[in-house]
Parts: structure tokens; C-alpha cells; sequence
């Protein structure tokens, strides 16, 4: 099953970075967020009888509320979340339900994921595979982030960047062609 494999490798991205499994699925609230969030997608995604999805929904919504006041991160079950995501540090951290995040991501705390725009322009961000978001940084409007990407700390992006950006600042702006190699 889909579910299953997702968590096993956010699991094993957590144990990448040296936690070992009791610490993991014990003490750490970024984890917690991220099952919740698995479990919820995979019913909104999956179940189709519309009686039972409302129930296993309405279920997953106190769950999720519930993570939000012990963990401070809001995950909507609608947020598109490819394999191998990494929460570093909880609190803070807010994603709109329309978001669209690639594989093998990590974010820090503080994060914003959000709405922003008029018009043609209002939207949220697609982010590629393999980005680096930095501890209080700020995405938002319609905007694409390529693959390996790194946004740096307490950056706001209302701007789209191409594959292996490096960008930093207020608003962010383009530092190298490096990449996130390293940090993922």
C-alpha cells in the first residue's frame, strides 16, 4: 500500500539524519505531523464512498487539530507531499491546503507555505524535489521553485526560481547555482 511506503521513507529519511527509531516515532513532532498528514491524504485521496470518507475525514480533521496544538505544524490532508519529507524542527510551521511539495524536501521551523496574489496572480507555490527550506522562511503566491533548490533562513519568496537556486533574503534573490546538495 501507497500509505505505508510514504511513511517508511519519511521514516528512513528521519534515521538518515542519526534519530533512532524509538526517538523518532516517540519524541519526534515532526514525525507525528507527517503520519497524520499520510493517513488523512490517503483517506481523501482514496476512499470513495462519500459516507464513510465524511466519517474517516471528520476523524482525521480532530487528528490533525490535535497535532497542530501539541506540534505547532499544520499539515491539510489536501496538500500534495512527495516521498522522503522532513520536518527538522517543529513549531510554526503552516502549509495551505493547496500546495504542491516534491520529493525528498526537508523544512525547518517557522515555515510558511502560503496564499498570496490578485487576480491571475493569487495562488501558492509548487516547490520541486530536493529543496532546502530554511528555519522561518516564507513562500508565497503563485510560484514555481525548481528541484534542488535552497531557500535560506528567514527568506520571503514571492518569486519563481529555477533548478539549483540558491536564494537568501527579503525579498529573496538569487545567491548561486549551487544547489542543496549537502543539506538534504
Amino acid at each position: 500500500m501507497q500509505l505505508f511506503r510514504f511513511i517508511k521513507s519519511d521514516f528512513n529519511k528521519y534515521k538518515k539524519y542519526g534519530a533512532n527509531p524509538f526517538v523518532i516515532l516517540f519524541f519526534t513532532q515532526g514525525f507525528w505531523a507527517i503520519v497524520q498528514y499520510r493517513f488523512a491524504n490517503a483517506i481523501h485521496k482514496n476512499v470513495k464512498w462519500k459516507f464513510f470518507r465524511f466519517l474517516l475525514l471528520a476523524f482525521a480533521v480532530l487528528w490533525q487539530k490535535w497535532i497542530e496544538i501539541l506540534t505547532g505544524i499544520s499539515i491539510p490532508y489536501s496538500v500534495q507531499i512527495g516521498h522522503s519529507f522532513y520536518i527538522g524542527h517543529f513549531g510554526g510551521i503552516i502549509i495551505n491546503s493547496n500546495v504542491i511539495i516534491g520529493d525528498n524536501c526537508n523544512i525547518s521551523q517557522g515555515v510558511t507555505i502560503g496564499v498570496s496574489g490578485l487576480n491571475e496572480n493569487r495562488g501558492t507555490p509548487t516547490v520541486g524535489n530536493n529543496v532546502y527550506i530554511g528555519a522561518n522562511a516564507v513562500l508565497a503566491g503563485k510560484i514555481v521553485i525548481g528541484n534542488n533548490v535552497l531557500i535560506g533562513a528567514c527568506s520571503m519568496v514571492k518569486d519563481s526560481f529555477p533548478d539549483n537556486s540558491v536564494v537568501l533574503g527579503v525579498p529573496a534573490v538569487l545567491i548561486s547555482q549551487k544547489g542543496s546538495e549537502g543539506y538534504i
